[in-house]
């Protein structure tokens, strides 16, 4: 089995996905295999994950979706199954790999040396000496929603959105990904919300001590991101219905105890 998985969610990405940097990457880490998503894009996405597939076949999986069903539930997928290969640890990264695979050591790193760290994510913190390549209007942007975000899940998290995140394979990080989120492209926060939610009603640990934030050496901003201006907007306004499901007093209890006891 492999000791680390990452997902690669990939919606029209044809063009935009590095194959041989991922071709080159499973040359240099025997450590890591991957699984591609293919959330039903409209161009040669799949026949390119095919092929990939087809160089590696013990080392990539590819799940093919017909239609098209938002990144979140293609990570979640990949995820789940991810899991199930009895991995140590399973992550995702963005299919434009904005995010260096040379960072899923690091990463994997911090979890090797700390037991008590649950999940590892990439932050794009732009630290003298580190490569962090990203537009000025993207960076604003994100800083004020990450600021929203972090006030919404009471949590001094930098970062929520890089789109590179590695997990332990434990019992409390595969429940987070046991049903389909409602936050579209923030289900990052989402993770974070039930994560905090089952502190609450599991008696997991705190986030704070199970959550490391490792400032990432590279990041580079890659043209064709599908996330406009207007999403940072709407995305605010569906940061308060998840506040209301996963961590308002009024909270239900999620899974629900029916959900809980059918899994």
């Amino acid at each position: 089995m492999p000791e680390t998985v990452i997902v690669v969610p990939c919606y029209n990405e044809a063009h935009r996905l590095p194959k041989d940097a991922l071709l080159a990457h499973l040359e240099r880490d025997a450590r890591t295999d991957f699984i591609l998503v293919d959330d039903g894009s409209q161009d040669e996405t799949l026949a390119v994950l095919r092929s990939i597939e087809e160089n590696q076949p013990r080392r990539i999986t590819v799940i093919h979706q017909e239609t098209n069903r938002g990144k979140a539930e293609a990570v979640r997928q990949g995820m789940e199954q991810a899991f199930e290969l009895d991995c140590q640890n399973a992550g995702y990264f963005d299919a434009d790999l904005a995010t260096p695979l040379h960072q899923i050591e690091p990463m994997r790193r911090v979890l090797d040396e700390d037991h008590q760290i649950e999940m590892v994510f990439g932050a794009r913190v732009q630290l003298m000496g580190r490569q962090i390549e990203r537009s000025r209007v993207r960076h604003y942007l994100g800083r004020v929603f990450a600021t929203i975000a972090s006030m919404t899940l009471g949590l001094a998290i930098y970062d929520t959105q890089c789109g590179a995140k590695l997990f332990r394979n434990i019992a409390s990080n595969r429940k987070i990904f046991t049903e389909p989120f409602d936050g579209g492209w923030i289900f990052d926060v989402e993770i974070l919300a039930r994560r905090i939610a089952a502190t609450r009603w599991d008696g997991q640990p705190p986030i704070e001590g199970a959550l490391y934030e490792l400032p990432l050496a590279a990041w580079i901003d890659v043209a064709g991101s599908k996330v406009q201006a207007i999403d940072f907007v709407r995305a605010s306004i569906a940061l308060g219905k998840l506040h209301r499901r996963y961590l308002s007093p009024r909270a239900e209890r999620w899974p629900s105890e029916t959900d809980t006891a059918t899994e």
